[in-house]
């Protein structure tokens, strides 16, 4: 069979095309998507998520969203809430086909039930920390629980009266009897069953014993008809036990088993300049260093989105990246590159000071208000325009006026011209300074030949900047994020007793509170995205801009600035 260019860049494709060459599941593709409900999705979760919704998309199958929720310790409604959010952004469908594993804990009680009479399960007593050493290691085999031969029937009674709460929590636990010499530590006796006294966020109290992962997972697909489980590459070794839970649940319980599941790994995205482990990500959440889950510097799903990141750029960064079977890191310049790629074909171009500068436009008259035409997309007719209006004060930025220019500055210096953009050539005649020295105004001219568009004056200028009218301008904030850390890999060149939080960078987070925008963003629909000229690409803040107070959040700059600092 030859491999096509689509299975070369995702080889789960070639698997289950052989898997339907085969006659494999009848023909179907059912996926899944199982998040746990302890924290809010990151970018690396995306990838999974439009993997598993693309597949059974493509091939006409179905795709499952089931929430993992056996840990009732950490998981709270509000994840689930945001999960929900984060998928039906990403455009992943999941139809009628929501589930959380608390629907199936009946079923799996039985399931355990039927595996201690079949003498392969038995309520073990001994303490975590005894566990861990009766396990062995890679070298060495383990060793056997005193308690694992205990009475078919011993092990029922304890096992319900663990249900019924008559035991504190880490006093017993129920584990699978398989093999305690295997050379793959997963199969050696693990634990299926832990009590927990802890009200659930959907069972309430009615439940105090709660299924392990590696008990509740493969269970959960084979009775939602899972056929391909794709999970990340470091649930590898756990294939072997997922394999005897379903090949034990078809023999022991098949009414509740639609078909054999099977799982496959690939590999996790991790990303430059970034974390993504949850407990990390809890960490910075709970420690102050960011403002929240959905703080724009976060790699979470949530925050992608308050950023102004659209689902298709997202989209287009996983296809780009691939899906392979061994782990990398993608430099998070690609991921930039694909927002920009995709803001730039629909961010219309509008005019943004960030740091102003008053300029007096001394030849002007007082009372004038002109209104220059201003193309939404340079090139794009189809996007059409709007108007910006022009008058004695404006405002440009800071930056852009430099008293001692070096030899290529081509804007704005004492006794040198510059246009306006969309409007005149003005030439600065004075600078205003207060009593520290700082400029606060510029005195300039302008030329009434050179309106743009109806140039006749001959002049030719190198630099054009962009401006905004002091009386019309709309005040806002303005919020430029950086790199969360200084670091390509956070964990890296750390000194002793120092974790991933001492390279936390002190400048990725700029509030600018003194911005002035044109005011035809005022009539802007609040999900549109912008390109504020020579700044970058902007969207309101979705929390905190309000029409009394506008903030705008800037999604990603106009190149990739960051990349050409550090080099």
């Amino acid at each position: 069979m030859i491999e096509t260019d689509s299975e070369k860049s995702n080889f789960i494709l070639a698997i289950i095309n052989k898997d339907l060459a085969d006659g494999l599941n009848d023909g179907h593709v059912h996926t899944r998507f199982p998040p746990e409900p302890n924290g809010y999705l990151h970018i690396g979760h995306a990838k999974a998520i439009l993997l598993n919704y693309s597949i059974a998309r493509d091939y006409k199958g179905k795709f499952n969203l089931r929430f993992d929720d056996t840990n009732p310790i950490k998981e709270e409604q509000e994840f689930v809430d945001s999960i929900l959010e984060d998928i039906k952004w990403l455009g992943a469908d999941w139809q009628d086909r929501l589930y959380f594993t608390s629907d199936y804990f009946e079923i799996k009680y039985e399931f355990a039930r039927r595996l201690i009479k079949a003498g392969r399960a038995y309520v073990c007593d001994l303490s975590p920390e005894e566990i861990r050493d009766y396990r062995g290691t890679l070298t060495e085999p383990g060793k056997d629980s005193p308690y694992r031969n205990r009475a078919v029937e011993e092990n029922l009674a304890l096992f319900e009266r663990m249900k019924n709460g008559e035991f504190p929590d880490g006093s017993r636990v129920l584990r699978a009897k398989i093999d305690m010499a295997s050379g793959n530590l997963n199969m050696r006796d693990p634990v299926i069953y832990r009590i927990l006294h802890a009200s659930h966020h959907r069972t309430g109290d009615k439940w105090c014993i709660y299924p392990m992962y590696d008990f509740d997972h493969p269970f959960s697909d084979a009775h939602e008809g899972i056929t391909h489980s794709l999970c990340s590459i470091e649930y590898s070794d756990h294939r072997p036990l997922y394999d005897w839970i379903v090949d034990n649940a078809l023999e022991l319980i098949p009414e509740a088993i639609n078909c054999r599941s099977r799982q496959y790994e690939f590999a996790r995205l991790n990303l430059t300049y970034t974390v993504m482990s949850k407990r990390k990500l809890r960490r910075l959440v709970e420690e102050g260093y960011v403002q929240g889950w959905d703080d724009p510097r976060m790699p979470t799903i949530a925050a992608l989105r308050r950023r102004g990141v659209t689902p298709e750029a997202v989209a287009d960064f996983c296809d780009r990246i691939g899906v392979a079977r061994s782990d990398s890191t993608v430099d998070l310049a690609l991921l930039e590159h694909c927002i920009r790629e995709d803001l730039n074909a629909k961010a219309h171009r509008f005019m943004g000071v960030l740091e102003p500068l008053k300029v007096i436009i001394t030849n002007w008259p007082e009372d004038k208000v002109e209104w220059v035409e201003l193309e939404n997309m340079p090139g794009d007719e189809k996007a059409g325009s709007h108007k910006a209006p022009f008058a004695r004060e404006i405002y440009i930025e800071r930056e852009d006026f430099m008293e001692e220019p070096p030899k290529k500055f081509h804007r704005l210096s004492p006794g040198s011209e510059v246009r306006l953009k969309g409007a005149y050539i003005i030439k600065c005649e004075e600078v205003v300074k207060d009593s520290t020295g700082k400029v606060i105004e510029l005195r300039c001219s302008y030329d009434p030949e050179t309106k743009s568009g109806e140039d006749s004056s001959g002049k030719k200028v190198r630099g054009v900047i962009h401006w905004v009218s002091v009386r019309h301008g709309l005040p806002a904030t303005v919020r430029l994020y950086e790199n969360l850390f200084l670091n390509e890999n956070p964990d890296d060149d750390l000194d002793e007793g120092q974790d991933f939080t001492d390279n936390i960078n002190p400048d990725s987070l700029a509030v600018l509170e003194n911005c002035v925008l044109e005011p035809a963003l005022a009539e802007c629909h609040r999900e549109s995205r912008f390109q504020f000229m020579r700044k970058g690409y902007f969207f309101q803040d979705p929390k905190d801009s309000s029409k009394e107070h506008l903030v705008f959040n800037r999604i990603v700059g106009l190149r990739d600035s960051w990349a050409k600092k550090n080099k």
